[in-house]
């Protein structure tokens, strides 16, 4: 039964300075390596992981047969480099027939060599050798090497603070240091959410759906229209009912905005739903299940939120009461036939989207990822 203690090189430093032929393999030859590879580089870190496989044979060698062994890149390229290393393990194997080996690199370069290894033999165990004086560099420059080779991590992270560093002198010699700073952060911030909630793939997706709603003479492209000009006017209504604030907290001005743009919004939504319900009809192949109850909804929510910020509103003393009929509602009943009136809305939507409706919304998720792969 024979462990295999292995020095990996993946960048070819050993075999370059020493002229040796790769694999090494034995106690005297990989000593001899040593000294040679020490005296021809003695700032190598490989020198260290050499010692460092000698000592662990050494260390093994009283419980069972041992044997170590080195192999060494040939090649320059990152896939001839990984090919001569497996023809050398290859080697190994017929000579030693190893039932475990014992991997010793000292960078995560050599440990990407792994999965080689793993191919041909069973793993015990991998020692990382590290130069204690140069630990915290080399580790700092791993780390900048990887993220410099991942081109998401560079677009998402360097480009904003690129943009800003840019943007940072501009600022401070027109505004203020603490209006520079906080527009500053706010980029970053922006920056961030926008590639953090996938907004660029929908961005970039965009286009083309627009085109193929055109050239498919959706009815739905002008409600969506219709709806996004509803939409900016629920936000001036909103911003306007809050402008007549002076001296209100935000709390009672989130409210206020609610309470204002909450009716617009809604209708906004049901619009835009609307028009894909129409979109469904045209095509005649029944009514999707989630499509028909997506409007009730819509205004269900709108009521819980209007009647929940009038009652906020009204237990604040900014809005009088409310007459019907010649009876005055006080906000607890108010807000109550709010909530019922929504929930109602709801059920209906829920009956008739089970009694009308002819597909699930797995299928339709089903369905617009089949489409979207395609």
């Amino acid at each position: 039964m024979t462990t295999l203690v292995i020095c990996v090189d993946r960048s070819g430093a050993i075999g370059r300075a020493t002229n040796v032929p790769m694999p090494v393999a034995g106690w005297e030859a990989v000593r001899s390596l040593v000294t040679d590879a020490g005296l021809a580089d003695p700032e190598d870190a490989g020198v260290n992981c050499l010692l460092e496989s000698l000592r662990i044979a050494r260390d093994l060698r009283d419980d069972r047969e041992e044997s170590v062994a080195v192999v060494s890149a040939e090649n320059d390229t990152p896939i001839g480099a990984d090919r001569s290393i497996a023809a050398q393990l290859d080697d190994l194997v017929d000579r030693y027939d190893p039932s475990a080996a014992v991997i010793v690199v000292d960078s995560a370069e050599d440990e990407r060599v792994l999965p080689i290894v793993e191919s041909r033999m069973a793993v015990d165990g991998v020692d990382r050798v590290v130069v204690r004086q140069a630990h915290d560099l080399e580790s700092t420059y791993y780390l900048l090497k990887q993220f410099l080779a991942d081109e998401q991590l560079r677009s998402t992270v360097l480009v904003p603070i690129g943009v800003a560093l840019l943007l940072l002198p501009v600022l401070f010699a027109r505004f203020s240091a603490g209006a520079a700073l906080a527009g500053v952060a706010g980029l970053l911030g922006a920056a961030l959410l926008y590639k953090g909630l996938g907004v660029d793939r929908m961005v970039a997706g965009m286009p083309e759906r627009v085109r193929e709603a055109l050239y498919a003479g959706q009815v739905s492209v002008v409600t969506y229209v219709v709806a996004g000009g509803l939409l900016l006017v629920g936000g001036f209504f909103g911003a306007l009912a809050v402008s007549n604030l002076d001296g209100a907290p935000l709390i009672a001005e989130t409210m206020e905005f609610a309470y204002a743009a909450v009716p617009w919004l809604a209708v906004a939504g049901v619009t835009a739903a609307v028009g894909r319900l129409l979109d469904e009809l045209i095509r005649d192949e029944g009514i999707r299940t989630p499509y028909l109850n997506l409007p009730f909804v819509i205004v269900a929510v709108g009521l819980v939120v209007r009647g929940f910020a009038g009652y906020f509103l009204a237990q604040e003393s900014m809005h009088g009461p409310v007459t019907v009929a010649g009876f005055v509602v006080d906000p607890g009943p108010r807000l109550a036939a709010f909530i019922l009136a929504g929930v109602v809305v709801s059920l209906l939507g829920v009956k008739l989207a089970s009694d009308v409706g002819t597909e699930t919304l797995e299928d339709v998720i089903d369905a617009d990822g089949g489409t979207e792969g395609e």
